[in-house]
């Protein structure tokens, strides 16, 4: 392993893990791992996930970004100028998440890399897509290094929000917006507003603000587009065995299956696995590792 520093593109200060496979391979192929919600990049998974791919010559960069852990101080370097913000999953902005896997690519880029492979676990998948979307709109050549997109239980946040607020979703909904006006974006939600502390920002980016992440729908009407737009090859897992969706994962496989493109997909879901895939790694190394190879 070797921890790397780099800096977001808005200046933000990161840092990660590589696990290097054998020095003598040389590898230039390397999985970008983006965590979830209050994770970080010291998973079990991912070093069951690394060593599988380092024993076939394939590095693998797990690193913490802003959302990591519940809250916490980030420090962000513009220009020499040192400024303090408050980050982690409490008060980080989803889509800020596309600052920090460019500035990850950047790094790994500058380090040789040739052969990317994005791979998201739950929140961290919904970073992904927007930051893919973002780079192909923007024509980004950055983008002609990724060579794979690793999809492990993609949820639909919005959907799943208010279903767990059910009829209490628009009154935290009108506290949120309250606080807002009153310049309060700072403050904490009531504790059962979510599934852990959050801020009225990052509430309100959830269950208002949610345009750009509310790309996960899991019904017939909805065509899938921002997934659609992803061009290189692409997997997609879940588990069924208290797995965050709202359907029978066969159904939900069955379903994705129909509406993506992707003639490169590969889009299943692992028996026994929970959302975090726990006791299921090894069998989950194996399939990431399947499909690179493939």
């Amino acid at each position: 392993m070797e921890r790397i520093d780099f800096l977001a593109t808005d200046g933000i200060n990161l840092n990660g893990f590589i696990y290097k496979a054998d020095i003598s391979s040389n590898s230039k192929k390397v999985i970008l791992a983006v965590h979830g919600m209050s994770s970080n990049c010291f998973k079990k998974r991912d070093e069951i996930i690394a060593k599988k791919l380092n024993e076939n010559g394939i590095d693998y960069f797990c690193f913490n970004n802003r959302g990591s852990e519940l809250a916490k101080y980030i420090r962000k370097n513009i220009n020499g100028k040192k400024e303090k913000h408050l980050g982690g999953t409490t008060y980080e902005d989803v889509l800020e998440g596309y600052e920090d896997i460019v500035g990850a690519i950047l790094k790994l880029e500058e380090l040789g890399y040739k052969e990317i492979y994005l791979q998201g676990h739950s929140l961290g998948c919904t970073k992904i897509v927007y930051t893919y979307n973002e780079l192909k709109e923007e024509e980004d050549k950055n983008l002609e290094n990724i060579k794979g997109v690793i999809l492990l239980s993609l949820i639909d946040i919005p959907s799943t929000l208010k279903i767990y607020l059910r009829d209490k979703f628009n009154t935290y909904l009108n506290l949120a917006e309250e606080k807002e006006k009153a310049g309060l974006k700072n403050e904490l939600m009531p504790k059962d507003a979510f599934i852990h502390p959050i801020s009225v920002k990052s509430f309100l980016r959830y269950a208002r603000d949610n345009k750009e992440i509310d790309f996960a729908r899991y019904s017939e009407d909805n065509e899938f587009e921002k997934l659609n737009n992803i061009e290189c090859p692409l997997m997609m897992r879940w588990g069924n065995n208290n797995e965050m969706i709202l359907q029978n994962a066969e159904e939900l496989v069955e379903l994705i299956n129909q509406k993506i493109n992707n003639p490169k997909k590969d889009i299943s879901f692992i028996d026994g696995a929970d959302h975090g895939y726990h006791d299921r790694e090894e069998l989950l190394a194996e399939q990431i590792l399947k499909f690179i190879n493939n």
